[in-house]
């Protein structure tokens, strides 16, 4: 009797022991290892990335089911990180780690594996040999419609940018949670030419079988023209959110050549924003190996095939010394023009910034604008911010702004009408000489004028043709 007390007690004790330590957690896996010699196990590799480091749709499925897994708490280490907001914590998968998983009564293991060969991610599936037959597709079936559910629940849209590094674990792109709070909401532009611009996007959604039956690939391309801080970097933000697709940014400056700009875009993925900024600097500039040609592939090539449900979006300061072969049809389907702001524009931003829709220095305001001064949505915005404390003192602050801005207009309109004056009164005494230096100095007088009309006129029609001049000085159209 004794005996069987004291077994009992010591049986208790060592539980008790056990439940304290990570013995029970050792001797569990020691049991699972002992169940595994008798059964054959096979195993699914399924990569991050194939040949052509195009991503696998099928990895972004399986990782975001197991990320969903209770059994992911369970693990020997998870990574842990904070959500879309502040107060959600995620996990994570880590490399080498094992994930459990049963269905329709059997068991599973996934493990993320680097390969050998790139060094990238590969999700590792194992399951019974004798389970295969019986729950091999029916399992990847419910993989991918819990996956596609969290994601609808969930999606979370991504800003993808492209890196100089071809080597880098994630391919040529690297992502951020993409949280820039523009909306067509938000924007300042025309009501009604935003509300087109709208229903042309959600005409473009519902498109598909039209684009097929014509035997077009299933993408629209916008240019976006202005001057700085009018708005088309918001555009695109608002463009990003409104159709909620992933928005990858094209750095060109580190596209090594034509070659790297086509897997750039092979690495891309159906339903997202394809975004170049600044093209008409960067082709003006010629700063590297990327052609002409090949940017006209990357627009509509063959290349451009491969994927569909693309958006793609080209930003330019001004698109008149642009390549017309650039701006055709079929390459750019929509261009809009991004103004200087107007009055009207003023009075949106008023109301957005300062909450004031009516105000007595309106009428003033009105009449800078009516005079030709303007300056961007952004330097109003900027001026309105810095003041929001005080309506009145912001609203005066911008009128001495536009003030300033118009003066600048005048002050070099009265140094080229002086230049004009002492072209023609040098032409009869120094000949042609002095035409030429004379003709030389007023253009860039105009130049100047030139550009400062541009930044002061509230109107929508086409720029000024400049046209250009040779060494000679002769003018010619262009």
């Amino acid at each position: 009797m004794i005996l069987i007390l004291f077994t009992i007690l010591g049986l208790f004790l060592i539980l008790r022991f056990l439940s304290k330590t990570s013995f029970l957690h050792i001797l569990l896996k020691l049991l699972r290892s002992l169940e595994d010699w008798f059964h054959v196990y096979q195993s699914y590799r399924v990569p991050q990335f194939n040949d052509l480091f195009q991503e696998n749709e099928f990895y972004h499925k399986v990782s975001t089911y197991l990320n969903s897994l209770p059994s992911l708490e369970d693990s020997d280490f998870t990574n842990l990180f904070t959500g879309s907001k502040s107060n959600d914590i995620v996990l994570h998968l880590d490399t080498n780690q094992t994930i459990r998983d049963t269905f329709l009564g059997a068991r599973v293991t996934w493990t993320i594996e680097k390969s050998e060969k790139s060094g990238r991610r590969v999700l590792v599936l194992r399951l019974r040999k004798n389970d295969k037959r019986r729950i091999l597709r029916p399992y990847l079936q419910h993989i991918l419609s819990i996956a596609d559910d969290i994601d609808q629940r969930k999606k979370e849209i991504k800003l993808r940018m492209n890196v100089e590094n071809s080597s880098s674990e994630n391919g040529r792109w690297i992502s951020v949670a993409f949280n820039h709070p523009a909306s067509f909401d938000t924007l300042v532009m025309d009501v009604d030419l935003k509300n087109r611009i709208k229903a042309d996007l959600e005409m473009f959604l519902k498109s598909k079988q039209f684009y097929h039956r014509l035997g077009r690939v299933w993408k629209r391309s916008y240019l976006l023209y202005g001057a700085s801080g009018t708005g088309k970097s918001s555009f695109v933000a608002a463009m990003a959110r409104f159709l909620h697709f992933d928005l990858y940014d094209i750095d060109l400056s580190k596209v090594s050549d034509d070659s790297d700009l086509k897997m750039l875009l092979l690495q891309t993925t159906s339903g997202s924003v394809i975004a170049v900024e600044d093209l008409d600097r960067f082709l003006m500039e010629k700063s590297s190996d990327v052609s002409l040609s090949g940017i006209l592939n990357f627009m509509d090539g063959i290349i451009s095939c491969c994927g569909e449900e693309r958006v793609m979006v080209f930003t330019m300061n001004c698109k008149d010394q642009v390549d017309q072969a650039v701006l055709r049809p079929g390459r750019i389907d929509v261009h809009i023009q991004f103004p200087l702001c107007d009055f009207s524009a003023f009075k949106t931003l008023a109301n957005s910034y300062l909450g004031v829709k009516e105000h007595k220095l309106f009428p003033q305001v009105e009449e800078i604008f009516q005079g030709g001064a303007s300056l961007s949505p952004a330097e109003i915005g900027e001026i309105m911010i810095s003041n929001r404390s005080s309506p009145t003192r912001a609203l005066k602050s911008v009128i001495t702004a536009l003030q300033t801005t118009g003066t600048n207009v005048k002050s070099v309109s009265k140094r080229l009408s002086d230049t004009e004056l002492v072209r023609n009164s040098n032409s009869d005494e120094k000949g042609d000489q002095g035409i030429l230096f004379s003709r030389d100095h007023s253009v860039r007088e105009f130049r100047k004028l030139y550009g400062l009309l541009k930044m002061g006129s509230r109107r929508k029609e086409e720029p000024l043709d400049l046209g250009s001049f040779d060494k000679e000085g002769s003018r010619h159209e262009a």
